[in-house]
């Protein structure tokens, strides 16, 4: 367990733990995980770490675990277990604020899982490992850190921009990006030594940040334009109902176009749930 370290260790038997429970327990896992609605409207901040430790299942586990552990024995040997718990927890709550902020209108988004705080864990490796190399799974290459920190910044950025998949692109992008700030804080000088990885990821990031801003509509769930200002309970209902009714509009669309089958999965729970009330 030296290759994994004490935290990587400590954080891979809480997350079998809580996740087993979730696993088994359908009203623990409704409770704890990530919800906009729960977190916005009933101030259930708690879920923004507890749906951390929760996934959808084994297979949604095990890939998050496995990344952790690859990389946090060594980052645990460079920074201490201590800098190393700010970073996974400041980055998983940055996931999970990124995705409030982008589904705040849509009261009933949920996510689960450690993504965010992972894909922390990951960026902040790749700004602080100078020529430092990632292979994929199961692939017997290797290539420089700053390929796979761009193509993922990429691929994050075409997931949130499209939504067409049961991914939460919000928190790995979120997570991902504060790991790779909290790192260049603890350590200024790699801006300038392991420069091409560090502006490999941030330099798309801060354009698509600016983009998200000054063009909200264009990446509001269901293409709603999000309403300015500070809402009442009824304002926030109204639009929540609108979006709501803007999304189901949009998915029956898609049905009658192409078919049930071509559903995202993110989108038949969506309709499962509005068809349930």
């Amino acid at each position: 367990m030296s290759d994994i370290g004490i935290f990587g260790l400590v954080i891979l038997v809480l997350n079998l733990i809580v996740s087993y429970k979730g696993f088994t327990d359908q009203s623990f896992f409704e409770r704890f995980k990530f919800q906009v609605e729960a977190v916005l409207h009933r101030r259930e901040y708690w879920r923004i770490i507890t749906s951390g430790f929760l996934h959808v299942g084994w297979m949604h586990l095990a890939f998050n675990m496995f990344a952790l552990t690859s990389f946090s024995g060594v980052l645990e040997v460079k920074l201490g277990i201590s800098t190393l718990v700010v970073i996974y927890f400041a980055s998983m709550i940055a996931g999970d604020l990124f995705a409030l902020f982008r589904h705040r209108y849509h009261g009933g988004y949920s996510a689960v899982g450690a993504s965010g705080a992972v894909s922390g864990v990951v960026f902040a490796y790749i700004a602080l490992m100078q020529e430092a190399k990632l292979s994929m799974l199961f692939l017997p290459i290797s290539f420089p850190a700053w390929v796979f920190g761009l193509g993922y910044t990429l691929y994050t950025i075409y997931g949130i921009h499209k939504q067409n998949d049961n991914i939460g692109h919000e928190a790995h992008f979120g997570g991902g990006l504060a790991g790779m700030l909290i790192a260049i804080c603890i350590n200024p000088s790699v801006v300038l030594s392991n420069y091409l990885p560090i502006l490999g990821v941030l330099l798309p990031s801060v354009l698509f940040l600016i983009w998200v801003l000054k063009s909200p509509s264009l990446f509001s769930v269901g293409g709603a334009r999000p309403l300015q200002g500070k809402l009442t309970k009824d304002q926030r209902y109204n639009a929540e109902k609108k979006v709501r009714q803007d999304e189901l509009d949009r998915i029956l669309d898609k049905i009658s176009r192409k078919g049930y089958e071509k559903l995202s999965e993110r989108e038949k729970a969506f309709l499962e749930e509005v068809l349930k009330k």
